[in-house]
């Protein structure tokens, strides 16, 4: 076949994307549809029990660290000097926390643990999001989509598939993650008793990935909960305080749970039009605010934190020690240290025991930075130590690099309308858990309690910035091996 496979196929896959909603908003009243993968992404059924289990311990033990206001503040004290943002971060949570009072929100956590298959290692975690943690949805729907390709286009999905006799596997992620919203709702609002329950969704600025969240918001809306969007700068002057610490929001009435799919980068507190001793004094006040208030909050400042890479290099130094201190057993502590990548600290004789070792592919330097952007690889690990003061240190670690093998047949990317060859294409398979406090919110049947749904992102081998939104990855599915391969 070509590289570029048959226009009509190509044409009747967009259109069926388009029609799931797989898109995201170009202009005013204009949409594109996201990067797909033709086919699903292989995977053996051992890999997928060991992500979900992980997953769901990763989602326990994000809330257990959040908790632990001593040792959130001691791990990421050093980080001020270094990345301001961050400096901002700590600043809010000690305020929050500085005389030991009981915050009246209850933390919920929508996470998503990211992982990729390293070729010696197996299932590594990249990072834990436990903030904006999005396209849950979007996981959902192009797993419709490769189903609706695998029944009109069965030829050219085999062409381009290795998994023959494999089962798609199920991702009810919207669904799920809307019966857990549901649940933590409809606990706060029991304790008023006044109306139906609600949800709030804290936005940026244009949003442009507005589809993804729609499609959450439709199906809390199918299933009884009132729904709205805001951004920071909209919530600085429509928040108000009612009786019991109940959180109000003008022109819509009291509010059950709020998800924060803002607040992770820099840009979502400023507002320059509000005179404060600093742009984002204002929306960083909205941030503390919600805080004070009796609703479900996905993310708390401390569950941001929490999941760090910070914190990450923090549990990859000696798992099984302080996994036992926040009383997980043996069994769970096993079933986590294999998926930590080694991680170590920066100082000032990284760059030279680097270029002394000559080690930089070894390696992957990242700062604190959510989303796209924020890894570098070989020379450039270099470049960026060198230009780092001491101060500076702190903000950014080292990760072992991890080597996917890649997809052992080649599969069709389809971007803008276009359909092209790639060859041993690498994903990222992220794993959606839901948590109250303590509590697991979702059981589905052959899952692990929490357990919501998966997203995966693949891209070309040797692409750096593999984001669907914003680099050169696509979205993509599963499909199990039996047996595994």
């Amino acid at each position: 076949m070509p590289d570029i496979i048959n226009n009509a196929i190509i044409d009747d896959a967009v259109a069926e994307a388009l029609q799931l909603d797989l898109s995201f908003l170009s202009g005013p009243g204009q949409a594109r549809h996201v990067p797909f993968a033709f086919t699903a992404c292989p995977i053996p059924l051992s890999s997928v029990a060991t992500l979900e289990t992980a997953a769901a311990l990763l989602g326990r033990l994000t809330q257990v660290l959040a908790s632990d206001a001593d040792l959130v503040q001691e791990l990421h004290a050093p980080l001020a000097k270094g990345d301001p943002f961050f400096a901002e971060l700590i600043s809010i949570h000690k305020e929050l926390h500085c005389d030991n009072e009981v915050l009246p929100r209850i933390p919920l956590l929508l996470q998503r643990s990211d992982f990729m298959l390293d070729a010696k290692m197996g299932p590594q975690l990249v990072e834990c999001n436990s903030i904006a943690a999005g396209m849950a949805p979007f996981g959902e729907q192009v797993h419709l989509l490769h189903q609706y390709l695998q029944t009109m286009w069965p030829q050219e999905v085999g062409h381009y598939s290795a998994c023959h006799g494999g089962h798609a596997l199920p991702n009810p992620a919207t669904s799920t993650m809307a019966q857990a919203i549901v649940v933590a709702a409809e606990q706060v609002r029991g304790e008023f008793s006044d109306g139906t329950p609600s949800f709030l969704m804290v936005i940026q600025e244009s949003e442009d990935n507005i589809f993804d969240q729609r499609l959450l918001e439709r199906e809390l809306q199918r299933r009884g909960i009132r729904t709205c969007r805001r951004t920071f700068r909209q919530l600085h002057d429509q928040l108000a305080t009612g009786p019991n610490q109940r959180l109000l929001l003008e022109g819509f009435g009291s509010i059950d749970v709020v998800y924060l799919r803002a607040g992770y980068q820099y840009q979502d507190y400023i507002a320059k039009d509000l005179d404060a001793r600093r742009c984002c004094d204002a929306l960083r006040a909205v941030r503390i605010f919600l805080e004070k208030h009796r609703v479900a909050l996905n993310a708390t400042v401390s569950q941001q934190l929490a999941t760090s890479k910070r914190m990450q290099q923090y549990l990859a130094t000696d798992p099984n020690q302080i996994l036992a201190h926040y009383g997980f057993t043996a069994s769970e502590s096993n079933s986590l240290k294999g998926i930590f990548a080694e991680m170590i600290a920066v100082d000032n004789s990284t760059s030279s025991r680097l270029r002394s070792e000559m080690t930089t592919g070894n390696w992957v330097l990242k700062n604190q930075g959510e989303g796209g952007g924020h890894c570098l690889f070989d020379m450039d690990i270099l470049t960026r130590l060198d230009a780092l003061d001491q101060g500076d240190f702190p903000a950014w670690v080292l990760m072992r690099r991890l080597h996917p093998t890649g997809r052992v047949m080649p599969t069709l990317m389809v971007r803008e309308g276009r359909g092209q060859q790639v060859d041993r294409l690498v994903s990222e398979i992220g794993i959606f858990t839901a948590h109250l406090e303590d509590r697991p919110l979702v059981n589905v049947q052959g899952h692990c309690a929490g357990y919501v749904g998966y997203l995966v992102r693949s891209k070309p081998p040797g692409i750096s910035e593999g984001g669907v939104h914003s680099g050169f990855g696509m979205l993509d599915s599963l499909v199990t091996s039996v047996p595994d391969e």
